[in-house]
């Protein structure tokens, strides 16, 4: 069925697939995992919930806000232990979201709750200055 559909791109699209065989692998490299997030609005405020598990918010999470953009940066170290196995990721975690046009980027908040890192920034009227966002914690 994919051969189908590839020849079926082909008879239409007369460019050759540039992706095919790409010998790049286009993953974040060095260590550095992209942080999974959903965005959303609710109730006149744009929000993002980005996944962050076993993080410290107080020591391993900054979030800046410049030139339109919010960046979030985790850092997660690795304990020494014996492990027979383990599937977690750990090094430095990194995300950047275009706010939209009408974020009130000053007035930007943050929380952390059980993994999750909530950003909310209200919409209406700009002021665009770089800063950095506090995060409080949860209940």
């Amino acid at each position: 069925m994919a051969g189908d559909l590839t020849q079926q791109r082909r008879h239409w699209w007369p460019f050759p697939d540039l992706f095919e065989d790409f010998p790049f692998d286009l993953r974040p490299s060095s260590g550095d995992h992209m942080i999974r997030v959903e965005e959303c609005v609710e109730d006149g405020t744009w929000v993002i919930r980005a996944e962050l598990p076993g993080i410290d918010p107080d020591k391993d999470v900054e979030i800046t806000v410049q030139d339109g953009v919010l960046r979030i940066k985790a850092e997660r170290t690795e304990e020494k232990k014996d492990k027979h196995r383990s599937e977690f990721r750990y090094g430095s975690f990194e995300r950047a979201v275009r706010l939209p046009g009408e974020a009130k980027e000053k007035e930007i908040t943050a929380s952390y709750d059980r993994g999750v890192l909530t950003v909310r920034a209200p919409l209406g009227t700009t002021d665009k200055q770089p800063h950095t966002v506090q995060i409080t914690g949860g209940s």
